[in-house]
């Protein structure tokens, strides 16, 4: 007989307290819900033993901890004398805190193998996402339209026109100026900018300034005028005013246009070499970028085919902490549960009836 039964049956005898207890209310539905499974069955039956035996070794039970009726048989003294349950709870965790302490370190271990794999696996996945967009962006890409033709057509023109305001020139000088390289100083003076690379009349979006105004007026005009006096030593007004305008026109746009069409060749130029680079990267990149993806992407295969089996085992270490925890708390319960029930049953009894309990013998 254990102890809490013979406290029940010291009750039993006594009819005047026994309306009060219920012996089997506060017992039955805790060992039913917390399965726990007497030591004395197979080993391969009770959980407990078979993950101690399976993962740990296990120190031997203490003996008031040995079996269930034991720890209810513990419940019953601490609850009968005024002891405070608290040790023995502590002692309970301790000793089940030591045995999942190499559960703890195993799942630690696994943790951080399987971070440091997905690790790897991230930084291979961000790698063929930079990988999948510049293969995007390189699609997409389309060579840069150009000029070239009317470009080279217009460089043509322009240098016809300054070769003829050259001769128109040199005639015109050659009265008074026998020696043509004073009329080839004139023609340079005064139809080309050397100042910038374009004119205002082929920019947009270009903003005059009174600076800018002088870079490309001051040598065309003062080259006209200088054309237009020794014009009218040997042609009449008329001519000569003609010949002025014409001359200064031709400075401010045929001169600006040769400048600012070899600008547009040097563009243009820069584009084909551009579109060249578009195409080779186009035949040699995508090949080695969609190689690169195909063997991140077997480095990540092999990498979760050597996670999966960690994660297999921390799921199996969890599980059988979370059995032990379990266990532990089951126990627990079971000696609070017996210890209040002693606890609330104590005060009825004369201490010559506590004292025959405390001392059975089972």
């Amino acid at each position: 007989m254990t102890l809490i039964k013979r406290l029940f049956s010291v009750f039993s005898r006594n009819p005047s307290l026994q309306a009060p207890v219920t012996p089997t209310v506060a017992i039955v539905p805790m060992s039913a819900s917390l399965d726990i499974t007497p030591l004395n069955q197979p080993e391969s039956e009770h959980p407990l033993n078979s993950l101690l035996t399976t993962h740990l070794q296990l120190e031997p039970l203490p003996g008031w901890l040995a079996d269930e009726e034991s720890l209810r048989d513990e419940g019953v003294l601490f609850g009968l004398s005024d002891t405070r349950p608290d040790s023995k709870v502590a002692q309970i965790r301790a000793y089940f805190g030591k045995q999942s302490a190499p559960l703890d370190e195993q799942i630690e271990y696994y943790t951080e193998k399987i971070g440091e794999l997905n690790l790897f696996i991230e930084h291979r996945e961000n790698r063929i996402t930079a990988l999948r967009d510049q293969i995007s962006d390189l699609r997409d890409s389309q060579p840069t339209p150009n000029n070239l033709v009317r470009h080279g057509v217009s460089l043509i023109l322009s240098t016809v026109l300054c070769i003829g305001n050259f001769y128109l020139i040199d005639e015109t000088l050659h009265t008074a100026f026998p020696n043509r390289w004073i009329a080839v100083g004139v023609f340079i003076a005064g139809m080309f900018n050397l100042f910038g690379r374009t004119s205002f009349f082929y920019e947009t979006d270009t903003r005059l300034t009174g600076r800018r105004l002088i870079e490309e007026f001051s040598l065309p005009l003062a080259t006209s005028l200088f054309i237009l006096v020794h014009a009218l030593q040997s042609q009449s007004i008329g001519q000569a005013i003609g010949l002025f305008v014409f001359v200064f026109f031709l400075f401010l746009l045929a001169g600006k246009l040769l400048l600012s069409t070899l600008t547009a060749l040097q563009t243009d130029f820069s584009a084909i070499q551009s579109n060249h680079r578009l195409a080779l990267n186009k035949t040699q990149n995508l090949s080695a970028w969609e190689a690169e993806i195909e063997q991140l992407s077997q480095e990540i295969d092999a990498i979760r085919a050597k996670k999966w089996p960690l994660v297999t085992a921390l799921n199996h270490v969890q599980a059988e902490q979370t059995r032990l925890n379990t266990q532990r708390d089951g126990l627990v319960n079971l000696f609070i549960s017996e210890f209040e029930l002693a606890r609330s049953l104590r005060d009825r009894l004369t201490e010559q009836q506590r004292k025959s309990i405390m001392n059975y013998e089972l």
